[in-house]
């Protein structure tokens, strides 16, 4: 049955024909029931019956051109003085047809015609033998209510599949924006991920080079040192090893907890004085100071600024020179907190604070300015005057949306 069903929605037209056949064939039965009847009448009925039977079959494919023929056949009838019968039963299906179709002018031309046949016909075939005016009046103004029905039923449907069309474009639009927040809230975690995985592995791997470099070179010459240094690099990759199984573990959980095993938390502003130390044990001269009164902050803020040191020290490493040093300075206000690294080294290439340089090299910075924008900060890197790099970062005690 539905199969059926969807087979006359898919063919409309065919429906329609086979109602005009079945009309025909009643058109036919009239005609042969009027013996009386002379040619040249019959062949008008015909005419006409054959036009309204095209305008029954036809009237979805070409409503407006429909409605003209089923008017101009109504017109023939008054000429050629051809009575109601059944085969004017198409009039009413096409007044539904153009009131339920979006072309005003045909639904108003419908409308009017509707209820102008009913007086029409009066005007054409008056009742001789009724000599009370008003009771013809009110028959006939009567005889209009199918049509009116028949309008107000097809602008009804209008009405209908208006409000059903807006309501499927309202539901595409909504899952297109649906779409294009998931593909944002994807693209923001690939983000997220791609900072916490290049600030781990970015500063773990490269004091393990610096150590096992250094290791190397003094194998022979000083055990003791060598040792230390292996040491060094066993403890940085344990380090790096817990922050990335931190980082796996807040990716499985569905909300961000740990899943089945125990993972370090987000290192904080506290932890800055460890990172610093691990930093100077790899060789690079350091000096830390924290100015203001020490308050806790926001979690986001504080992973902000730790990642912030560690990426500045990483690169002060990479691009800085064998003989530079760095400084940090946090500084405590009432409505934020204030962090300064800079060092003495020879400076990044401008390029890669400029436009996040070219063959992967700068997302360092394009990462802190990422993490910065995130909690509602301000961030300002470049060269400092008489050589070296500057880092200034400003981050407020309430993050930002």
């Amino acid at each position: 049955m539905h199969r059926l069903y969807d087979f006359l929605r898919r063919h409309p037209t065919g429906v329609d024909s086979f109602w005009a056949v079945l009309l025909l064939g009643l058109c036919a039965l009239t005609v042969s029931e009027e013996p009386t009847a002379t040619a040249a009448h019959r062949i008008a009925v015909v005419v006409i019956s054959l036009a309204l039977c095209l305008v029954l079959a036809l009237r979805r494919r070409w409503p407006e051109k429909m409605l003209l023929l089923a008017a101009a056949a109504g017109l023939a009838q008054l000429a050629l003085d051809v009575q109601f019968n059944v085969y004017d039963i198409p009039m009413l299906v096409v007044v539904y047809t153009a009131a339920s179709g979006t072309t005003r002018w045909a639904s108003r031309f419908a409308l009017v015609g509707g209820l102008a046949a009913p007086f029409l016909y009066w005007w054409r075939w008056p009742d001789v033998t009724s000599d009370n005016l008003t009771h013809e009046i009110l028959n006939h103004a009567f005889g209009a209510l199918p049509f009116l029905l028949a309008w107000v039923l097809g602008d009804r449907m209008r009405t209908r599949r208006a409000y059903w069309a807006q309501l499927e474009e309202r539901a595409e639009r909504l899952e297109k924006e649906r779409e294009q927040q998931s593909k944002m809230a994807v693209a923001a975690e690939r983000a997220r991920i791609a900072r916490e995985l290049h600030d781990v592995v970015a500063h773990n791997v490269s004091v393990m080079v610096v150590q096992a470099d250094g290791a190397a070179y003094v194998m022979d010459s000083s055990p003791e040192t060598a040792r230390q240094a292996l040491e060094t690099i066993s403890g940085t990759g344990r380090q790096a090893l817990a922050e990335m199984r931190r980082l796996l573990g807040v990716l499985r959980s569905e909300e961000g907890a740990p899943a089945g095993g125990e993972y370090v938390p987000q290192p904080d502003v506290e932890q800055i004085e460890e990172l610093v130390e691990q930093v100077r044990g790899a060789g690079l001269p350091v000096e830390y100071k924290i100015e203001g009164s020490a308050r806790p902050l926001p979690s986001g803020v504080e992973l902000t600024a730790y990642r912030i040191v560690q990426e500045a020290l990483t690169n002060t490493r990479k691009h800085g020179g064998p003989d530079a040093g760095a400084r940090v300075r946090l500084t405590y206000f009432d409505d934020g907190l204030g962090l300064l690294v800079e060092d003495d080294g020879r400076g990044a290439q401008h390029e890669l604070y400029e436009s996040g340089g070219a063959d992967g090299m700068g997302h360092g910075l394009i990462g802190m300015r990422e993490r910065v924008g995130m909690v509602g900060g301000t961030l300002d890197a470049g060269p400092r005057p008489g050589g070296g790099f500057r880092i200034s970062v400003l981050l407020p005690a309430k993050p930002g949306r």
